[in-house]
């Protein structure tokens, strides 16, 4: 009797180690459809999701499964990406267009299924087909698993922060003019917050978002950048703000009075109403350190006292950095810490067995006979790489081409290099090759395998940052620094006691990112730059992670249905 008692202690404490409660199962449906909009004087039918714009919103606790049955009534085929969200070994609902799935064919559906594990906090969805995203995102807001809660008191109230772009044209006529002519893309004509451009602009008056809040309250912001191509600055006028969170994960409490976002990060973030009681705006202006063109607005909304106060005029704006300030970018992106408490431990890498360098770079891209009618001779169109590697997207998707067990080498080649194939003072004044080499070669990784990816910003075209986003991990952002990235000093200085473990980073240009994560999630995964010009351009790249020994170091099987490739 006393064996048995000590083996059920150790299958006891075996299970409070390693068994996971089963989260509750939820259910949505997506209808993408057109619908009309009127901003900035004119009406216009665009892509959405159950008709709002921003989409519908996802709620859930950490652990939950969803299933999103999406239903294409649009004119295009779509897909449905779930930013942030690990998807352990379920590659086959993640959304990237031809790397995990082709787009859902007009008048079909599909139902997507998304596994919620380790995060916690704020995420978001969207649309991952050419630039449909402009119009089809919405949050995914992740409370904390039943019967635990913020590490933070919890707010009096909360309220989600869409940061997005509008085109007084039809989003996809302004993708296939630049991607048919190879000249740069149309800026937007407006920033958007909750889908309002806000009192700035014509034709806004009485539309503008507003945010009702109680004297002595404070309330957690669910700051979203779903911009197309622009890094945000973000404040509220006269008041504070507490970072506590982003991409998912909690961080040390960051006190500031503007945040810096960049395309496809998430902020969780503490606001008090402390002020006089009146009306306060919200702003977000962009940040840009590049040559080449952007949206230089300003988009607001209004934070106002309850109470039977008028409006002062004018209602005060925050003060927020300049837009080529990138001291304030840099230096409000370095205060991320992890949490790493004993209820939010974190496991940085420390062994590492896969080194990867990574050069960022715009290009130029060779047009056949003249074929680039907006450029002055044909014979180039503007492009973007990695490791001087363009991507070009296959017709079939690279995850069914892998699976399959034929012969995938006329879809992809695993042969993309893990180094610059040119060593060249990256950040400097220097003549090298602009034009980079295009075809669709993918990363292989074996599972289990400890990597550490180093981003190195290059001069080459038009130096700037880039909003890199990883699909299918999180991982630990271990260092940062402006120049050529030194292996043998750079590494000295990492932080891994207290990294931010994130999706999406800001690699700042004429600079370098270090980030560190275990490939244990097997599948096909999307790694690419968060401006979609860029990931247009080919800045972008999948990596394979191979199946492990067992079942459960696997990729979960291929579904009964997948979308047909429209070549198949």
């Amino acid at each position: 009797m006393g064996l048995m008692y000590r083996f059920l202690g150790f299958m006891f404490l075996g299970c409070l180690l390693f068994c996971k409660a089963e989260g509750a199962i939820r259910h949505y449906d997506f209808d993408v459809k057109e619908s009309n909009f009127t901003r900035l004087c004119s009406t216009k039918s665009m892509l959405t999701v159950n008709d709002s714009f921003p989409g519908p919103e996802i709620h859930v606790h950490k652990g939950d499964t969803v299933f999103v049955n999406v239903h294409n009534q649009g004119k295009y085929g779509i897909t449905i990406h779930w930013h942030g969200v690990k998807m352990p070994r379920n590659p086959w609902s993640d959304g990237p267009e031809y790397v995990t799935q082709c787009p859902i064919p007009a008048g079909t559906n599909f139902t997507q299924e998304i596994n919620f594990s380790t995060e916690e906090g704020t995420l978001w969805w969207h649309a991952h087909s050419d630039w449909s995203r402009a119009t089809v995102h919405g949050a995914i807001i992740i409370y904390p698993a039943h019967g635990t809660t913020y590490p933070y008191p919890k707010p009096y109230g909360e309220q989600t922060i869409v940061l997005a772009s509008w085109y007084k044209a039809d989003v996809m006529e302004v993708y296939e003019e630049a991607v048919t002519s190879g000249t740069e893309f149309n800026t937007s004509d407006a920033l958007t917050i909750n889908g309002q451009p806000g009192a700035l602009f014509d034709c806004s008056t009485g539309t503008t978002f507003r945010l009702p809040v109680k004297k002595g309250k404070t309330y957690l912001l669910r700051i979203i950048n779903a911009i197309l191509n622009e890094e945000m600055f973000f404040g509220i006028a006269y008041h504070n703000l507490t970072v506590v969170g982003t991409d998912g994960f909690y961080t040390k409490p960051i006190n500031t009075n503007y945040i810096m976002i960049t395309p496809g990060q998430t902020m969780d973030v503490l606001v008090t109403a402390n002020q006089p009681t009146s009306y306060y705006y919200m702003a977000a202006s962009p940040f840009s350190d590049s040559n080449a063109a952007f949206d230089n607005s300003t988009t607001t909304a209004i934070l106002q006292y309850i109470g039977n106060q008028p409006a002062p005029s004018p209602i005060p704006l925050p003060s927020l950095p300049s837009t080529n300030d990138s001291t304030a970018a840099s230096d409000f992106t370095k205060k991320f810490r992890s949490l790493a408490s004993r209820d939010h431990p974190i496991s940085v890498p420390k062994n590492i067995t896969k080194h990867i360098l990574m050069a960022v770079s715009a290009n130029l891209i060779f047009c056949r006979n003249g074929s680039c009618t907006g450029t002055p001779d044909g014979d180039h169109r503007m492009g973007a790489s990695l490791n001087n590697q363009s991507l070009v997207l296959p017709s079939t998707d690279i995850l069914e081409a892998y699976t399959s067990h034929k012969n995938y080498s006329d879809v992809f080649t695993t042969d993309f290099p893990l180094e610059p194939p040119v060593y060249f003072n990256f950040t400097g004044d220097v003549n090298v090759n602009v034009y980079a080499g295009r075809g669709t070669k993918v990363i292989e990784l074996e599972f289990g395998e400890v990597v550490e990816l180093v981003y190195q910003g290059t001069v080459v075209a038009n130096a700037q940052n880039h909003p890199m986003h990883l699909h299918g991990f999180s991982f630990y952002l271990v260092g940062t620094g402006l120049g050529n990235f030194n292996n043998q000093t750079d590494p000295h200085h990492y932080n891994l006691i207290d990294p931010p473990e994130v999706n999406t980073i800001q690699l700042p240009k004429k600079g370098w990112v270090a980030i560190r994560f275990v490939a244990d999630n097997p599948g096909v995964w999307f790694l690419h730059c968060h401006f979609e010009r860029h990931t247009t351009w080919g800045m972008a790249v999948a990596i394979i992670v191979k199946n492990g020994g067992t079942t459960s170091t696997s990729m979960r099987p291929r579904p009964a249905y997948m979308p047909p490739c429209p070549n198949s």
